[in-house]
């Protein structure tokens, strides 16, 4: 009789906690929510982090809002999300630069693995290959000479250091053998500045940050580093046309700190699916291929991201000083 009532309690309270879960999932979001972007406003990290924001809210009937808490490579606004309760009110909206600068440093205050936990690959951008209007070099091959010619003398931006872009740049030596000496920045906006003042000489980053520098003619795109030519560049070759095999990424996701509930993450991964084909008409054309998936598809593909940029890294010996 006591085995029976046993067992008639641990079901009830099986029960009892599906409810629950049940419950936290479609409660959630029950008021503001705050997205932290750890670099500064603007680029493509922070457009595409406040339009997914204002969908999330619209579907949600809660807020979504963006906090920009640059500095430190990243790492102060990541770890501010590392400490936050595990509750789904303070979620990272990062690029893949979040789980690659890590790697260049001597000490970081968590674990990309950890610390967090994937919640949704948001989407995947082809990077341009940009540089001042009156470089001398109307293509990549000609890039390439000029920087083969005046060794370590032309100067590429970096938004951080062991960004896409950084390695980006850094793949693009190694393939291409083109020297140049690395302008760390803190953020993407702030680089393109200045590759539009003339005060750098080039710029890898994702396509949507150039382009609109480019139609209006104040800077040169050379080259996209996808693996076809993009709809709307379709003048601009890719970087594999000239040294074949080339392709390289920047990526977006969203987190939460690790021990969010999977009732939270399911529920934020299932939203986040369901605004991603509402953006579509507007990133697509820019190149940005957005990306519906499971939370357990995000993770593999940042483990296997992961693996590849630390080689690039390792033979690059990219170091922040």
């Amino acid at each position: 009789m006591q085995g029976r009532f046993a067992l008639y309690a641990a079901l009830a309270l099986c029960a009892a906690l599906d409810i629950g879960c049940a419950l936290a999932q479609d409660t959630y979001p029950a008021r503001q929510v705050r997205v932290i972007i750890p670099f500064p406003p603007g680029g493509t990290l922070d457009m595409l982090g406040r339009d997914l924001a204002q969908k999330l809210s619209e579907q949600t009937g809660q807020s979504f809002i963006i906090e920009n808490r640059s500095g430190g490579n990243g790492i102060i606004g990541a770890d501010a999300v590392a400490k936050a309760a595990p509750d789904g009110y303070t979620l990272l909206f990062n690029a893949s630069t979040f789980t690659t600068a890590p790697m260049t440093m001597k000490s970081v205050p968590y674990e990309v693995e950890k610390s967090f936990t994937p919640v949704a690959l948001v989407g995947k951008a082809p990077l341009s290959v940009s540089v001042k209007k009156d470089l001398p070099a109307d293509n990549l091959a000609g890039l390439l000479a000029h920087a083969k010619a005046n060794p370590g003398k032309l100067t590429f931006a970096v938004g951080s250091v062991g960004s896409a872009g950084h390695l980006a740049t850094e793949l693009l030596k190694q393939q291409g053998g083109m020297d140049y000496m690395v302008i760390p920045y803190r953020g993407t906006a702030p680089a393109l500045q200045d590759l539009v003042g003339g005060r750098i000489d080039g710029f890898i980053d994702p396509v949507l940050g150039a382009i609109s520098y480019y139609k209006s003619g104040m800077l040169k795109i050379l080259a996209v580093t996808s693996a076809s030519r993009l709809p709307n560049l379709q003048e601009v070759p890719t970087v594999g046309e000239v040294l074949p095999g080339y392709e390289f990424y920047s990526w977006y996701g969203l987190w939460a700190p690790a021990d969010t509930p999977e009732s939270i993450t399911n529920k934020l991964n299932s939203e986040v699916n369901k605004a991603l084909p509402g953006m579509m008409n507007k990133y697509g054309p820019m190149g940005i291929t957005l990306t519906p998936g499971s939370i357990s598809d995000f993770a593999q593909f940042q483990k296997t991201d992961m693996a590849r940029a630390r080689k690039i890294i390792d033979e690059g010996n990219i170091r922040v000083e």
